[in-house]
């Protein structure tokens, strides 16, 4: 779902090994029965339309302490800065497994199905437009390729929501949380057959325009390059 702007923005999340204390959490009365708990009408969130939450948001304070609380729980037990930013990948590559065929799905028309992007340019205007669009509401600042690897391509953000609401300490300068958005993104890729290594790289400059820029680098297999040129 998108995000939408808070009515207050709340203060960023600092990133620390420090282990939050956990909350007590009221205790159950004994009329109340374990399990999962059904509605009146019988019906689960797996009996919902998948096209009725296509336009919902949530709000940016509801993202940002979410998000926060995910990188608080992937800096626990890490040996460094690439460990952690291992950790955020592969805490998004399911959910770029997941979001694939629902946006395929929300694409489609009862007469003509959205096809699957199974070459490179339409996969990476898949990315940055319906992808983008659907987690960020915007499609993102610019796609390139690479002049000296036909195997790179670039997805450049200028300002990623990921990273609005996360404080980075100075000795962690080179961590971009937005790794987790790298990880969706290798999902989506592997999900259609384009198996892909992907990385968020730090590339705005320090009082610039957007000093917060970043750059997803997107590095295809051998196979799937030479299988593009096949078709």
């Amino acid at each position: 779902m998108t995000t939408a702007a808070p009515a207050q923005q709340g203060p960023k999340t600092i990133v620390s090994s420090t282990p939050l204390q956990p909350q007590r959490m009221p205790q159950q009365s004994p009329q109340h029965h374990a399990g999962l708990r059904t509605p009146s009408n019988r019906k689960t969130i797996y009996d919902r339309n998948l096209n009725r939450t296509r336009t919902a948001e949530l709000s940016r304070a509801s993202f940002a302490y979410l998000f926060g609380e995910m990188v608080g729980y992937a800096q626990k037990r890490v040996t460094g800065i690439q460990d952690l930013e291992r950790r955020l990948n592969e805490a998004g590559y399911p959910l770029g497994q997941r979001l694939l065929p629902l946006l395929l799905l929300r694409s489609s028309t009862p007469t003509h199905p959205a096809p699957r992007p199974t070459r490179i340019l339409p996969l990476l205007q898949f990315i940055a437009h319906t992808l983008w669009r659907h987690l960020f509401a915007r499609s993102a600042d610019s796609i390139e390729s690479s002049s000296t690897n036909n195997h790179e391509y670039m997805i450049s953000d200028n300002e990623p929501l990921v990273n609005q609401y996360i404080s980075v300490p100075k000795e962690m300068s080179q961590l971009n949380c937005a790794a987790y958005v790298a990880g969706i993104i290798e999902g989506v890729c592997c999900g259609v057959g384009c198996k892909a290594g992907v990385s968020a790289h730090n590339a705005g400059e320090e009082g610039g325009m957007w000093p917060g820029k970043t750059v997803f680098l997107i590095k295809f297999e051998e196979e799937v390059v030479k299988r593009e040129g096949t078709k």
